[in-house]
Order: structure tokens, then sequence, then C-alpha cells
């Protein structure tokens, strides 16, 4: 007993002290975020109290990690070098815990969840992650500011810290304390699961750790469908998915068209140019089309009337890169990393590589750095020509910010190359990605009467602005007849809600605009994103060039709606207002769906709907292992 008592007067003292900072900050944190999720989110205070008593039993072992480093600076520096350090470190310290408590509240206000695989990887692109915090946030006042509270803290506690630290523990005891560690550390990074003890996904993000979530998205990083979700007979899934795409054959690998010739479907009998926008965080919720009355994007509700509208289209994630491989490969989400950040991918089966094969002139054009999401790398690997903001035409960029070019930039570069195409005679397929409705939501004076930096609602009426101005300026191109337009969100602006997949945060604008090829038209069919690339070569004749997962929205049947959504972890099969979720410990759960799509209630599952949730999306992971890829790598992810 004189031992022990010896060790925890020594050894534990500053250990205790640390730790018991960093359990208040961590209750501090989660009451300011529970404000954040009642004023802000919406949610009822009632419904996230019982986050608070769970967290803090969770912060225990969480705070006695943080505060290890002093459990070895007690039990492996001198008294003379614990002297020198300690007031030095404990000033490291305090900073470095309300910096990360700050750094949750800035992440809590954008994506409404603890730390994830997204925090993850910001500290991967630090360039542009740095430039979008200092161009959106007072920085040097949020320094300045945590400075000082630090200072006040380290003052008030100068006595308490001194002390704290008294002379080393017993060498012969080292070796317990330091294995108490790692069981700690195994606990909070391997064994403490997040927590899932309410229907309300708020407060199950309440309830977890910032510092623990993050290790864990460290630990999880990269899934394997096979491995941790439920599977069926290969055999039996690869039937189930040809039948529930249409299609005689599907596959991840793009193979070269053997039929002669392309015979058009338009008067004329000339191959049409495609082109895509697709619109950061263009939120369908935006639209006075879908009951918005702010009239931020009169340009795009104007192209819905005029053009063939999908109203009930879903996006299949929420990140810029799910977007883009839903469009280019009609791939479900699968777990973990988008495939457009997998290394060493060719020959994947793409809409560019389609269109190519049939003498298209395939193109992806973005705003920003296409290294960032290895954008330029996956879409370079598949055939396209690039073009990002490194390589626009001299002169022609006069605004621009950390993510990228003004989005009027963009459509300048993109009527450049379309001209040259059409020069040469060539009908060209572009894949343009816009970025300026994105924090910093800056852009330039004078285009729109919402003043610059204009936060979302000025991104998002800036963004409308470009699109109008596009479309104007495209209709003095001799061009501009023969060439079908699609614009269509990469993800919501906002991924927060109740539900695990809360579906209303995933519902996207589609327009297909071509005035002199396409009548104007509403679809009403439930779809999803991995839709667009078939319809697309429906369009164009092209059906029997069709190998992908998604299918025609044009001859779906209203019954056979469907639409495939994601979180990192979490992949969702909606058909009608039921919601089947696979979940990594091969769990699966349903949910009945509110008409609003912000209510989630569970209900037993169907076990066709099941299976056929199972089909999509370890059929996709089947076609993916038998193009010959490895799987995804920790890599990063662009907000």
């Amino acid at each position: 007993m004189k031992r022990f008592a010896g060790l925890t007067g020594y050894a534990l003292r500053t250990w205790g002290l640390t730790a018991l900072i960093a359990l208040v900050v961590f209750s501090l944190t989660r009451l300011v975020l529970l404000g954040h999720a009642v004023t802000v989110g919406g949610q009822p205070a009632d419904a996230l109290l019982a986050a608070l008593g769970l967290g803090l039993v969770r912060d225990l072992p969480a705070a006695a990690v943080v505060g290890s480093p002093w459990l070895l600076f007690e039990l492996i520096l001198s008294a003379k070098w614990r002297d020198r350090l300690r007031l030095p470190l404990f000033v490291v310290f305090i900073f470095t815990l309300l910096f990360v408590a700050i750094s949750e509240g800035i992440f809590w206000d954008e994506f409404s969840v603890r730390f994830n695989f997204i925090a993850l990887d910001y500290l991967v692109f630090t360039t542009e992650v740095i430039g979008n915090i200092r161009e959106s946030y007072p920085v040097g006042k949020i320094i300045t500011a945590l400075a000082l509270v630090t200072a006040l803290i380290v003052w008030f506690l100068r006595r308490p810290l001194k002390a704290a630290s008294g002379s080393p523990a017993p060498r012969a005891a080292q070796f317990g304390w330091g294995l108490g560690l790692l069981v700690l550390v195994w606990v909070v990074a391997y064994k403490m699961a997040p927590p899932e003890f309410s229907t309300n996904n708020y407060a199950n993000e309440l309830a977890d750790n910032g510092w623990r979530s993050f290790l864990w998205a460290a630990r999880q990083n990269k899934l394997d469908y096979r491995q941790f979700y439920a599977t069926r007979p290969d055999d039996e899934v690869l039937a189930d998915l040809k039948r529930l795409s249409g299609h005689d054959k599907v596959t991840a690998t793009h193979e070269p068209v053997l039929k002669a010739g392309y015979k058009s479907v338009f008067p004329g009998g000339k191959q049409p140019n495609v082109v895509v926008v697709m619109m950061e965080s263009m939120s369908a919720e935006y639209m006075a089309t879908f009951g918005n009355t702010e009239n931020l994007t009169p340009n795009l509700d104007r192209l819905a009337g005029e053009g063939m509208l999908f109203t009930h289209l879903y996006a299949a994630g929420t990140r810029t890169v799910r977007g883009l491989e839903a469009l280019s490969a009609a791939l479900p989400p699968l777990p973990g990393k988008s495939v457009v950040r997998w290394p060493n991918i060719t020959n994947l089966n793409t809409l560019g590589a389609t269109l190519a094969s049939r003498g298209w002139a395939p193109h992806f054009l973005y705003g920003g750095y296409g290294m960032f999401d290895n954008m330029n790398g996956f879409f370079g690997a598949q055939g396209y020509k690039v073009t990002d903001r490194t390589n626009f035409q001299d002169g022609l960029v006069k605004f621009e910010n950390i993510w990228g070019v003004a989005d009027e930039h963009l459509f300048d570069q993109v009527l450049i190359d379309m001209d040259k195409d059409a020069a040469a005679g060539k009908p060209f397929y572009a894949h343009i990605m816009t970025a300026s409705n994105h924090i910093p939501f800056t852009y330039p004076d004078g285009r729109i009467d919402i003043p610059s930096p204009g936060k979302r609602a000025g991104g998002v009426k800036y963004a409308d602005y470009t699109v109008g101005r596009f479309i104007e300026m495209a209709k003095e191109k001799p061009w501009f007849d023969n060439t079908i337009f699609l614009f269509v969100a990469d993800h919501c602006a906002s991924s927060s809600g109740k539900a695990k997949i809360p579906v209303h945060r995933y519902h996207i604008p589609a327009i297909v605009y071509a005035p002199k090829l396409i009548k104007p038209q509403r679809i009403d069919i439930q779809s999803s994103q991995i839709d667009l690339a078939p319809t697309l070569l429906a369009m164009l004749g092209l059906e029997g060039d069709d190998h992908f997962i998604g299918r025609n929205i044009l001859k779906m049947a209203p019954e056979d709606g469907r639409a495939l959504l994601s979180t990192y972890q979490n992949l969702g099969y909606l058909k009608g207002d039921v919601m089947t979720v696979l979940q990594p410990k091969r769990k699966i759960e349903t949910f009945r769906i509110s008409a609003d799509g912000k209510e989630a209630q569970p209900m037993p599952t169907d076990p066709k709907l099941a299976e056929e949730a199972i089909a999509y999306f370890q059929g996709a992971a089947v076609l993916m292992q038998q193009h010959g890829t490895s799987g995804p790598t920790t890599q990063t992810t662009r907000p």
C-alpha cells in the first residue's frame, strides 16, 4: 500500500492534474457543440442531454491518454530537467488542448460531426486547408485569444503544477505504469467504437470524444467490403446486379467498342457535344424549383423549366470525390475512400472512355489544383485531357482564392478548349468541376447583389450567375445548338441530420439542357448520381455501349426507382420511403423515411431490399476486384 501511495503521490500527480484539465476542456467543448446543435442545427435539447452523461464516461480514458505524456515526463526525466521543462511544456499542453477544442468547433460548424477521416486528411493537404481557414476565419484574433487564455490558465495553475511534480516513481514500477498506459491507448484507439445509443445522430456525435474519433478514423481509413459488411455469394450478387442495372453485361473495366461507327439519333446525323457541369455543394434546397424563396438561383431555375429536370435525384455521398466517381464511372459508393483516391487505376469503365472510343474528345476541367483529391491523376489515367488552374490560358484569371479560380474564369477556359475541338472537327465531352460555392465564399465584386464574401447565400448566387453567363456566351458559339449540357451538384452543402444517413442532405438538382435537341420535361423517378452516365449514353443512342452499374433513368418504371447513398462507413439503399443501411460488423438496419427526408424511424428489415442493397455494394466491390485494383490507401479528400 505504501508503494502504491508513493506512486500515486509522485508519478500520477502531474498526470492526474493534466488529465483533469483535459476532462474539463472536453466537457466544455461538448456543451458548446450541444448549444450549436440546438441553436443552429434545430435539434431539441431534451433529445441530446443524455449525451452529456455518456460523453463524460467516454472522456475519462481519453483524458488519461491525452495526459499520458506527463506520466512519461515524471518517470523518465530527472528532477533537474523536470524543473526546467515543466512550465514551457505545460504552456504547450494547454494551448494544444484549447486549439483542438476550437478546431472541433469549426469542424462541427461545417460537418456537424466529431473529427473523422476528413480531419485526418486535412493534415496532408495543408496548403489548401490552412489557406481556406485563413481566408474564412479571423485566424490572428483566434490565435491571440488562445494565447491569452493559455497564459491565464497557466498563471492560475502555476502553483498546483509545481506542487504536482515531485520525486520520480521507483524504477521498478515504471514498467507497470507504462503497461497501463498502453492498455488505455489500446482501449481508446481500438476498442472504444463510436457511440450508437440514440437514433439521433447529433446525440451520438455529442457523446463521442474528438481525440478518440480522430484515432479511430486513423485506424479505419481503409475498409474492405468483404471483411466488414454483409455478403452473399458472388455469383448471386453479379446476377442480381445485371438485373438491377438492366444490362446484359456489367463491368468496371473499359472495353474497346467493337461495333463500327456511330449513328446519331438526332436530326442531321451529327455527333452532339456533351458538357457536364458538376457544381460544388449545390443542394436542391437552394433552388426556387424546389421551394426556396430567396431568389438565389434564377438561372438554374430557368434552365430547369426549359430543360429536362430530374426532380428526385440523390447524391452518392457527401464529398466531391463521391460525385466525380458516381458520374464518371457510375459506381456505387464503396466504404472508405472514393475510387478517385485509389492509386494506379487505369482502364476504368468511365463515361469519358466510352465516348472516346466513339470519337469524342474527353476533358476534365477544374478551377482548383487538380492534385487535390487525386483528380488530375484519376482522370488523366482514364484518358481525359486534364486542365486545372495551373494551366489556364495566360491572363485569363482575374480572381481566385485558396480553393480555386472564380467560376466565371473556369467557364472562360472551357469555352476556349471547346472552340479548339470544334475547330478541329472533333465532338467534345467535358466534365467540369466548379469551386466557388465553397468556404471562404469570395468572388469578384459587382456580379451579384450580395457583397463578397457572401457566406453560403453569396456562394450559391454567384455560382448560379456564372452558369447564366456561361450559357449566354455558349449560345454565341456555332457548336451550341448541337451540344447537350448537364448541370448537377457533386453533393449537398451540408451533411448534418438526425438520421445516420439524412436523406434530405443528399437531394441534388440535375438538369439536362439542350433546347435544340431535347424537349423540356420533368422526370420524377427516384434515381441516383450513378444513373446519369447511362442516361446520357441512352440519349446519344449508345445504350449498347453501356456496361455501367447505374441504369437509364428514362426507362425506369416508378416502382424500380432507388438511390444509393453513403457516409464514410454507412451504405444506404433508398427505395421509396425505405432506407436499408449496411454497416460495419455485417450489421443491417432499416428505416422508414419521412416525406421531407429528415426523419428516420427504425423498422424491420425487408430481406429482399437487403439482398438488393448487398448486390449493389458488394457487386461494386467484386467488379473492382475483377478490375485488378487493390483498393484505397491513406490519402486525402476534398471537402
